[in-house]
């Protein structure tokens, strides 16, 4: 471990690894590195070769803009650029396929971003790595194809604000480029237009180079001398502002001004078998409602882990959600949640009863949770675990009011939103 220290301690310096360097030492963490040189990439969109090949020149690229342009980001935000562009296309051995596209085969890998992200989750945090440089590893891989798509979209700030509460701009911005100039293929001159117009539209919406987005709109809007109802305005404001709902943060002081005085706690909890989700509420949400679909199954079934009657068990477990939140009532939705769509569900309904939403997500190495799981009373089959770390789509901050991220023994690792 000091000898992996020592070399990603060096990229915050001045080293400059290329892929076969990068992957003698990170290969072991991330197996799917040893798979890129047998990944095809498309003969038009990535006529220079392999998964292998882009990716080192994608590194060569990005060195040569930190000795040019980007000479300014140094230190840790170097390292985070160097580890991202190393993994930007990490999931591409799992989503690449061919694909007849106007009559045409292609080789795409649709999705490979966000399930880029979701992969590093429990792999990254293995790392003699801050957490912070954890997030923000993830953040530019998961969304490292957004840039160009806001431009071709058309899209206004609310985008540009709500992917800036997930990624940097700036270093997306140069993790794309290097990404852009790292491939040979017929429109590099549009995709490098992209890239530019983005980074003016992130420039004049002021959110470039931001460590903090949201702080300057929240600002604004302090005055509540109640706690608990500036609490849901702050959570409330963020989340419409970024998802075009209002258009100036102060709008939401006459939006939300009745819902901020009365309103319940839904928590949602997010995390594979064995990340200690029951052990953390037990701990923190004291006097919460617990709906457990564990417990509803072994209600209804006689057994938690049994799966028969899936429907009725959700049915009920909404129905009893939708119970306490329409009586104000302080609740907890404990499940896997490893689905987004699933989150979304949950967290759609309990907007629809402004109650205020705070994701926890369970953020462990694989290693811990499989021991943990192993350990705990209800332990489901190691099968099981590999299952959910396969589907695993990992929750980012913008999917609800605010965002917590707990670790090994029920350590807080992050949080983004305002708390009491």
């Amino acid at each position: 471990m000091n000898k992996l220290n020592t070399w990603l301690e060096s990229l915050a310096l001045d080293h400059s690894p290329d892929f076969e360097e990068c992957t003698s030492f990170l290969a072991s963490y991330f197996p799917l590195l040893d798979e890129f040189e047998n990944t095809e990439q498309d003969k038009e969109w990535h006529a220079e070769g392999n998964v292998a090949i882009h990716t080192d020149m994608v590194l060569q690229e990005l060195y040569a803009l930190l000795s040019s342009e980007a000479t300014h980001i140094q230190g840790v935000k170097r390292q985070v650029l160097i580890l991202s562009a190393l993994l930007h296309d990490i999931a591409k051995p799992l989503t690449t396929r061919r694909k007849e596209i106007a009559g045409v085969e292609r080789v795409v890998a649709s999705r490979h971003e966000e399930v880029g992200a979701s992969y590093l989750a429990t792999r990254l945090v293995e790392l003699p790595l801050a957490h912070k440089s954890v997030m923000q590893i993830m953040g530019l891989v998961g969304f490292h194809q957004v840039p160009k798509l806001l431009v071709v979209k058309d899209q206004g700030y609310s985008e540009y604000f709500r992917l800036s509460l997930n990624a940097d701009l700036e270093l997306l911005y140069w993790l794309e480029l290097a990404d852009m100039r790292g491939r040979t293929c017929i429109d590099l001159d549009k995709q490098l237009d992209l890239l530019e117009q983005f980074r003016l539209f992130a420039e004049d919406y002021e959110l470039w180079g931001i460590d903090e987005p949201s702080g300057h709109h929240l600002s604004n809007i302090q005055l509540k001398s109640c706690r608990s109802e500036q609490v849901f305005l702050d959570g409330y404001a963020i989340k419409q502002l970024s998802h075009g709902h209002i258009s100036t943060v102060e709008e939401a002081i006459a939006k939300n001004y009745e819902p901020c005085q009365n309103y319940s706690h839904l928590y949602i909890m997010c995390g594979i078998s064995g990340s200690g989700k029951s052990t953390w509420i037990e701990k923190n949400l004291d006097g919460f409602e617990v709906i457990s679909l564990d417990e509803i199954r072994k209600e209804l079934n006689g057994k938690r882990e049994c799966q028969k009657s899936r429907g009725q068990v959700l049915q009920l477990a909404k129905t009893r959600l939708k119970n306490a939140l329409a009586n104000k009532r302080n609740v907890v939705w404990d499940a896997t949640n490893i689905r987004k769509d699933f989150r979304n569900m949950i967290c759609e309904l309990g907007e629809n009863y402004g109650a205020l939403i705070t994701i926890v997500a369970f953020q462990l190495k694989e290693s811990s949770l499989r021991v943990n799981n192993q350990n705990r009373q209800f332990a489901v089959c190691d099968d099981v675990v590999s299952s959910q770390l396969d589907k695993l789509e990992w929750p980012w901050a913008t999917e609800s009011h605010r965002f917590l991220i707990i670790g090994e023994k029920g350590l807080e690792l992050y949080r983004k939103g305002s708390f009491n």
